[in-house]
């Protein structure tokens, strides 16, 4: 045992000895300094995620409808619970039945685990029928492989939804307004109005040429294109027409030939079987792609809604605002609670400076033409007339019309204003520039003669000619003598 004791007892010292020493360290043979340099230690710090920057672009996401982002955001005990349409399509319900146009948030608290953590934030729902709806959400996230994934629940959309509660918003729509000449006679309006066509089978031979006849003058068409459609059609086929309102179809109501068929429907009408139709526009319903929009401001998804000219132009002012009640319901659909509500405002007419009988005119002059037509006031730029050629029937839009006869076609298409879209050459209007350059040059005066002849040969790097080129080089070519040369002064 003595024996042991000195043992130990000559380790220690020689232990204590090493490190006193001025090496600093052990001898050689205990693990001391040697000739051969030890490794320097690295140290790998993995930094820990940021709560905030995890829930800030959460909720970016959300303000931006990006639900694919915010559903990779969840934790894997989430996301097992939930599909990703699921997840996507109870946001989204919640956003549209809210009409929630804007979304404001900031993060208040934040306690922090290793492997838990809690962020408190506030929300606010800026809505178009219910006000501000602004609420307090405490949010639980885990730290999956390093990043804070979010434990979701349906009461982070809004407290009381937890337990599968819905929110359900009820609707007070005015009636759109109705589009006004200049002298306050109606181009659109709402009105009862009829469909008209023909079903070959049940024509009185007798009473045909009436048929034809006073169709022709209701619907604003060729009386033998009527008729020949009829003998192009076997006996009992429907051949839609036209619409009218009782009004303007009286004579043709009254006389009542055989062979009319006559359909009777409530909507959006459009007179004369469309004045201006490129400018007017028309309106359907609204189409799933523009759903969530229109839902956003506070349309409940069933109204037409202007699809081009004044029709879209004027969407809020012929739409009115609509009103609401938004509510929260049970699953089985009881009312819980209330929270929040508007009430409706009526709906603004437009009158235009168009003038009906000039814009009727100007398109039976190119009812055969493809073309435009713009007639104005001089003294105040007022357009009295805007007709473009081919034309459409914006009733034939409308679903309720028997005669919806689906003549929009994309040949000759008739939904292009060419009085504002068509792309034309300027022509004489253009004068007013080249003369002017020319003047401001000092090369010519203002009474100086101008001889164009066929080429115009001053630029450098092209040569133009004179508008007649290409025609007098097939009269040229056919024998004939063509002179294109003309002096402008």
């Amino acid at each position: 045992m003595k024996s042991l004791r000195w043992i130990n007892l000559v380790l220690v010292v020689i232990f204590l000895t090493g490190c006193a020493s001025g090496t600093g360290g052990l001898p050689p043979i205990l693990g001391g300094p040697t000739n051969t340099p030890l490794p320097t230690a690295q140290a790998h710090i993995t930094p820990a995620p940021d709560e905030n920057a995890s829930i800030t672009k959460y909720l970016q996401a959300l303000q931006q409808d990006d639900f694919e982002t915010m559903y990779a955001m969840l934790a894997q005990v989430s996301r097992d619970s939930i599909t990703l349409e699921d997840f996507s399509k109870r946001w989204n319900d919640a956003l549209n039945a809210m009409s929630a146009a804007e979304i404001e948030f900031a993060i208040n608290s934040a306690q922090i685990g290793p492997r838990d953590a809690e962020v408190g934030y506030s929300i606010t729902y800026k809505t178009v029928l219910a006000g501000d709806i602004q609420r307090n959400i405490l949010v639980r996230m885990k730290n999956e492989n390093n990043e804070w994934k979010i434990i979701w629940d349906e009461a982070q959309i809004l407290p009381e939804l937890a337990g599968g509660n819905q929110l359900v918003m009820e609707y007070n729509i005015p009636a759109r307004g109705d589009i006004y000449d200049k002298n306050g006679q109606p181009i659109v309006t709402q009105a009862d109005a009829f469909a008209f066509g023909i079903n070959t089978g049940e024509i009185n031979l007798d009473m045909q040429g009436a048929l034809t006849t006073e169709l022709g003058l209701l619907c604003g068409l060729d009386p033998l294109d009527i008729q020949n459609q009829i003998d192009a059609s076997g006996p009992g086929w429907y051949l839609p027409m036209c619409e009218g309102t009782r009004v303007e179809a009286q004579r043709l109501l009254s006389i009542n030939p055989g062979g009319l068929v006559v359909a009777e429907y409530n909507s959006r009408y459009y007179f004369d079987t469309g004045l201006a139709p490129q400018a007017v526009g028309f309106t359907q319903f609204i189409s799933p792609e523009q759903l969530n929009e229109y839902r956003r401001l506070g349309y409940n998804g069933s109204e037409k809604v202007g699809q081009s000219g004044i029709e879209k132009w004027a969407e809020d002012y012929l739409a009115g605002q609509h009103g609401g009640t938004l509510r929260v319901t049970s699953p089985d659909g009881q009312i819980i609670s209330t929270l929040g509500q508007s009430s409706p405002q009526p709906a603004d007419s437009i009158y235009l400076t168009l003038d009906s009988n000039m814009q009727a005119n100007a398109q039976s002059a190119l009812e055969f033409f493809r073309g435009a037509i713009v007639v104005m006031e001089v003294d105040t730029g007022r357009v009295i007339a805007m007709a473009s050629s081919p034309d459409f029937d914006p009733n034939a839009f409308d679903p309720t019309n028997e005669s919806n006869y689906g003549n929009i076609s994309n040949i000759d298409e008739p939904l292009i204003n060419r009085a504002t879209q068509g792309q034309y050459p300027l022509g004489s209007v253009f004068k007013i520039i080249t003369f002017s350059a020319a003047l401001e040059s000092g090369l010519y005066l203002k009474d100086t003669p101008y001889d164009c002849q066929y080429d115009f040969t001053e630029l450098q790097d092209r040569v133009l000619h004179d508008w007649t080129w290409s025609h007098c080089q097939d009269a040229i070519a056919a024998g004939e003598t063509c002179n294109a040369s003309s002096e402008i002064p």
